[in-house]
């Protein structure tokens, strides 16, 4: 089996200096783009994932070595265009998996962790879950090795991609060249993601690549500056119930429902959804606007 680095730990003194240089920068122009407690809190949770993923990415890498003996095909990891292949590949399935993660609760509960920071930086970025993984995020990846990608370069693409989208969590940079908006993620599409204004919300998914967002209708330019955050943010900057937060609302929301419809409900549906309306979905939510909207033009 070919070895590769683990990149995401070799630049972790990379992350820290560009976080300083932004820091320095945010106090140059006397713009608060940071608050202590709240990068505190990033950092805290970026080094539980990276602690958490050497653990379980051995288990994941078991997983996918099996799978792969089960190969419909052989893409060398020692050719150029396996390396195109496995990139294309690699971001599609982030793609699918960070959309899906944004529609399915059980998803989302490890994944609002990275939303959950009211501030837009680079301090940001390593805001990352502690349940991902073990929660079954790596099974969007699982069709890889079955159709012939070694488990080795599957893992390294998932880290570079980690890597590029660390860039983009900033507010210093404001629009990247046209060509360039175009086809990759940048720091003003992915701002939108992290808005939490009605006509952001769940959009702009990629993780490198943007097209994806074009071609399935998720995409969204920015338009203003976002409001950053969750719709009903956590008002904590302790990770450990940052970590859990979610998690601990799904627990509560599991006792309500009566029978077992409910249930699974709570668990695959979107976001926000309830049983008895006390709470809406992005769908809903935009449903509502649209229909106040419709009936104040004819008032």
């Amino acid at each position: 089996m070919p070895e590769f680095p683990n990149i995401l730990v070799h630049a972790v003194p990379g992350f820290i200096i560009l976080i300083v240089v932004e820091v320095i920068y945010a106090i140059k122009l006397q713009r608060e783009l940071y608050e202590v407690k709240d990068a505190a809190t990033s950092i805290s949770l970026g080094l539980g994932n990276l602690f958490i993923g050497i653990l379980t990415k051995g288990f994941i890498l078991v997983f996918f070595s099996w799978i792969y003996t089960f190969r419909f095909f052989t893409i060398p990891y020692n050719a150029w265009w396996g390396w195109v292949l496995c990139f294309f590949a690699d971001d599609f399935s982030y793609y699918c998996f960070h959309r899906t993660a944004h529609n399915i609760r059980w998803f989302w509960a490890s994944h609002v962790v990275h939303h959950s920071s009211e501030k837009y930086n680079l301090a940001a970025a390593l805001r990352q879950t502690w349940t991902g993984n073990l929660t079954g995020a790596f099974l969007f990846w699982s069709w890889m090795p079955l159709i012939g990608f070694h488990p080795a370069m599957i893992m390294l693409m998932q880290s570079v991609s980690l890597l590029y989208q660390f860039w983009i969590h900033t507010e210093a940079i404001d629009k990247m060249p046209k060509w360039f908006e175009f086809f990759f993620n940048t720091p003003s599409h992915h701002r939108v993601h992290h808005g939490s204004d009605l006509l952001y919300l769940d959009k702009n998914h990629a993780g490198i690549l943007i097209i994806w967002d074009r071609m399935f209708g998720t995409f969204q330019p920015e338009i203003f500056t976002p409001k950053y955050g969750l719709t009903r943010n956590v008002k904590t900057f302790n990770p450990v119930k940052v970590a859990f937060y979610e998690w601990i609302n799904l627990a509560k929301d599991l006792r309500k429902p009566n029978g077992v419809k409910h249930f699974f409900q709570y668990l695959f549906n979107p976001p926000g959804w309830s049983h008895d309306g006390s709470s809406k979905t992005t769908r809903q939510l935009r449903e509502n606007a649209s229909a106040v909207a419709e009936e104040d033009q004819h008032t």
